[in-house]
């Protein structure tokens, strides 16, 4: 009896020491900040503490790979999941700075959609790099990036995201070039010095933005009377704040983000579990309800009521004249392309 009791009571302080790391555990998540992480709040956050009794720690950053890969070499990774985009989760897996994923921890790949299921990340949004314009300062809407340089028929400042990666591709489509030419263009000196050259046409009327909130933020102020903007952004300002912004899908830029482990973190199990609950299809379209960018499983997308849908970059009608951001061009051309962008802007 002694002895039935001794180890009833070791299996019950084993069970409750248990209970009490896993309580006491706590995984950090890096996102972009803004309305899109807390948003992940709600959505991921709280379903997956409840599932395990861990605690989720938010952090935010703009996106920076640099930042990962200095954790990474220095043996000091902080940050259990991060956030990418497409072309950092490319450059990220084959420098070696990110996890390969076990999906058997996850779900099957063939759930997800295409492009989704990558060796070092798993999709978590479609989303979309539109223009948005302030409706109450232009009444003749703009239709095409070709408006967007147009500074005699729309004066005034206009804002774009401080990089290269979109704002080549939106010059040579502001120059003519179609939608299904430009990464063809683009890949050859000729079409690099001729975004390029697009570019100067309105470097003195452009104003930067970094953070995702910036733009809307500089339409209402006024600042400016266009922008490059994540159409979930600007959407939600309009539905939240009546913020009078619309927004221009025809020549949009779309693609995913993803989740991804930092090599060398020290929760990769805990870390898997966080992704593969971000996964579940209820979870996906209650983060769609909350901030309108396309979820990444079949059956999420199937799972979306119609009316939603509708506004979201991943439906068919945003797509139709849309062009998908080009993985493999910024994998290979990125990190010059950037080097010779920083240039430009100092001259």
């Amino acid at each position: 009896m002694f002895k039935f009791t001794l180890s009833a009571l070791k299996i019950s302080l084993l069970v409750a020491a248990s209970c009490a790391t896993a309580s006491a555990q706590s995984i950090t998540v890096v996102a972009f900040g803004g309305e899109g992480q807390a948003s992940q709040a709600p959505a991921y956050y709280e379903p997956f503490e409840k599932a395990t009794g861990a605690k989720v720690v938010a952090a935010e950053y703009n996106g920076e790979l640099g930042k990962v890969k200095s954790m990474v070499n220095t043996n000091s990774v902080q940050w259990d999941v991060v956030q990418v985009e497409s072309p950092e989760l490319e450059r990220g897996c084959a420098e070696g700075i990110f996890e390969k994923l076990d999906y058997s921890k996850i779900m099957p790949r063939d759930a997800f959609i295409d492009g989704a299921d990558h060796d070092c990340g798993v999709g978590t949004i479609v989303w979309s790099v539109v223009m948005a314009y302030n409706t109450d300062k232009i009444k003749d809407a703009p239709s095409t990036w070709a408006d967007f340089w147009n500074v005699q028929k729309y004066p005034g400042k206009r804002a774009l995201r401080k990089g290269a990666k979109y704002n080549l591709e939106f010059a040579l489509m502001a120059d003519g070039v179609p939608a299904k030419e430009v990464y063809t263009v683009l890949g050859t000196p000729e079409g690099v010095d001729r975004a390029f050259k697009k570019l100067d046409e309105i470097k003195s009327n452009i104003q930067w933005w970094e953070s995702g909130a910036q733009p809307q933020q500089y339409l209402v102020a006024g600042d400016v009377v266009m922008s490059s903007a994540y159409n979930a952004r600007v959407t939600t300002a309009v539905k939240k704040d009546n913020r009078p912004l619309a927004l221009v899908w025809p020549e949009s830029i779309y693609a995913l983000d993803y989740w991804a482990i930092p090599k060398g973190s020290k929760n990769t199990d805990l870390a898997q579990k966080f992704i593969q609950v971000a996964s579940e299809s209820k979870n996906l379209v209650h983060y769609s309800e909350l901030m309108p960018y396309g979820p990444t499983t079949k059956e999420s997308v199937q799972s979306l009521p119609p009316a939603l849908a509708e506004t979201l970059p991943s439906s068919e009608k945003n797509m139709e004249h849309a062009l998908a951001l080009d993985v493999d061009f910024w994998t290979d051309y990125g990190e010059s392309l950037e080097q010779r962008y920083n240039s430009w802007v100092a001259q």
